[in-house]
């Protein structure tokens, strides 16, 4: 049986393989022109250097590993790994399309597979890391894999950031009622306290553990594109998850909602919303 299947997160990887998530692959544009503030301030944090290993957990349609095998270039090498097995094959599609050596993407469950001992200089992660069941088991698995000395430089929410969480709360009184998350389940703000992150890093042996706050806006849609932000919400939002279940007419209530609400973030650069972000980074 496939490792992923295995693994402790299998309700997580159930839902990264679904219909409801497989945008996140075959639409990954849309989510890299959202992204881009924060992917570059992100991998200005990371500072891979030239002819360096790195490992990218959770990297999706490809983006950042293609950013990260630019850096490193042609003396490194870049495996990014991810649960998603349509994401994987289109970043694999991506780097072949790109004629680059230096990259490669695995399907994989990055808390358990088993990656060469000591074999990387980085690992970084653009909002992949929220999702593990255990995650002190996880970095521990990760932290195997980097060498003495090595760095971890991670993007994650912070608990009151608009971006994603204002657009399901405005439709809210159109979805099934759902229990809030329990600080310690997986979810998009189980790494917004910065005292668990630094139980979850150090029970996992890192040290030097730091987070830094960075706020870039995330952008949905161009100048009068309520339209087009909501629809991004229906693709790629936690609204995803409940959706299925919806009745037609009730998917609909929920897009003019959220249509509405969007308009109301309309301005002169398009419609966007504030992320809250930390950036953790720690040693081995």
């Amino acid at each position: 049986m496939p490792e992923e299947e295995t693994s402790g997160n299998a309700a997580q990887i159930e839902f990264w393989n679904s219909e409801a998530a497989r945008a996140w692959g075959e639409q990954h544009a849309r989510m890299d022109r959202a992204l881009a503030e924060l992917t570059q301030s992100l991998l200005a944090f990371a500072a891979p250097q030239p002819g360096e290993h790195v490992l990218d957990i959770g990297c999706g349609g490809g983006t950042t590993v293609l950013e990260l095998a630019a850096r490193v270039g042609a003396g490194g090498c870049v495996l990014g790994v991810d649960v998603a097995r349509p994401s994987a094959a289109r970043a694999r599609s991506r780097i072949a399309a790109a004629g680059l050596t230096q990259a490669e993407v695995i399907a994989a469950d990055a808390s358990t597979h088993p990656f060469r001992a000591a074999g990387f200089d980085l690992a970084f992660s653009r909002l992949g890391v929220m999702f593990f069941s255990d995650p002190v088991a996880a970095f521990a698995n990760v932290r195997r894999a980097l060498k003495p000395g090595g760095r971890l430089s991670l993007g994650v929410f912070r608990a009151d950031s608009p971006f994603p969480s204002a657009a399901t709360a405005a439709a809210r009184h159109l979805l099934p009622p759902s229990p809030a998350a329990a600080p310690e389940e997986p979810g998009p703000f189980s790494w917004a306290d910065p005292g668990r992150v630094h139980r979850i890093l150090e029970g996992a042996g890192f040290r030097e553990v730091s987070l830094t706050a960075t706020d870039p806006m995330i952008h949905l849609a161009g100048p009068g594109g309520a339209v087009e932000a909501a629809d991004f919400a229906m693709t790629f939002g936690p609204i995803t998850r409940v959706l299925a279940g919806l009745a037609a007419a009730d998917r609909d209530a929920v897009r003019t909602t959220l249509e509405a609400f969007f308009r109301a973030q309309d301005g002169p650069q398009g419609v966007a919303l504030p992320a809250r972000n930390w950036v953790v980074q720690a040693r081995c």
